[in-house]
């Protein structure tokens, strides 16, 4: 949850430096209207129907540029919202309002297109076990609020970097050299706490890591029948999770071979924007 604390301690950094991106020595545009402070108002509206996400943030980019910023809203994110829509009005000094509005906007545009695909694959395995799950195919430096968009869609994160979890890919088997040295070898240098998974192409390579002891065994690219045959290799003796070219038209036969959880990149890296505007900025002092 991207609450008062977590924002100050792990966020406001990326939101200065995309503000400073955008405002390299001046808002010389602003500048020219509006030379002093003033306050007022403008109005975030919705201009498709979609899932609601990034209101803290939104709050929060003119938060850093004026403290007495104040936005009003009765939304919270995980909402449906219609086109058309006041979603809430920000108050503040005008040049914040003006200098901050693309940044502000780019974040909840961006968080709220995840958001919104996430709920459309979610709702497709909803009367199933299997879980769904991101990746980390995720744009740089936006990856808090990517994951964070997924989690307000009604998915949920697989491991948030590199320093989370064990997962031996391909390349990491080929520098092992072998399925079963690659398990060994992690399970001899990570904490006993963590969990093992590993990707698997081939049912030789599932029967390997089963034997091997992994904890979790990736189905990776693997079609329907194979997945199947996949699972009874595997007969309850690992977790299982499916990965690649996972579409939302292919989620539910997905998710009714038994898969315990699926994973999915395009919920980061192909998730439209959501269009929001902030639009009737007024003076009000």
């Amino acid at each position: 949850m991207l609450n008062g604390v977590t924002m100050k301690i792990n966020v406001d950094e990326y939101i200065i430096n995309t503000l400073k991106e955008d405002i390299t020595s001046e808002d010389v545009s602003t500048n020219a209207v509006m030379p002093n402070a003033r306050r007022g108002k403008a109005e975030l509206i919705c201009k498709q129907d979609g899932v609601i996400c990034g209101l803290t943030v939104f709050e929060r980019t003119f938060k850093i540029l004026d403290e007495t910023s104040e936005f009003v809203c009765d939304y919270k994110d995980g909402d449906l919202v219609k086109k058309g829509e006041t979603i809430g009005v920000i108050y503040g000094d005008i040049r914040a309002l003006l200098s901050g509005e693309r940044t502000a906007l780019n974040y909840m545009q961006r968080m709220s297109g995840i958001a919104t695909i996430t709920r459309e694959y979610a709702n497709e395995i909803k009367d199933f076990k299997t879980i769904l799950l991101d990746t980390r195919k995720t744009t740089p430096n936006m990856r808090p609020f990517e994951k964070y968009a997924v989690t307000v869609g009604g998915g949920k994160n697989h491991r948030y970097n590199l320093s989370d979890g064990v997962l031996l890919k391909d390349n990491h088997i080929g520098a092992a050299g072998s399925v079963t040295k690659a398990i060994e070898m992690a399970r001899d240098y990570a904490p006993f706490v963590r969990k093992i998974e590993i990707e698997t192409e081939t049912l030789e390579q599932v029967a390997e890591a089963v034997s091997a002891g992994a904890d979790i065994i990736m189905l990776d690219n693997m079609d329907n029948e194979t997945m199947k045959k996949a699972l009874e290799l595997i007969d309850g003796r690992a977790q299982t999770e499916c990965s690649g070219n996972v579409t939302k038209e292919r989620l539910r036969e997905i998710a009714e071979i038994g898969v315990d959880f699926v994973s999915s990149g395009a919920l980061t890296h192909s998730a439209p924007i959501m269009d929001i505007s902030l639009k009737n900025l007024t003076p009000i002092e």
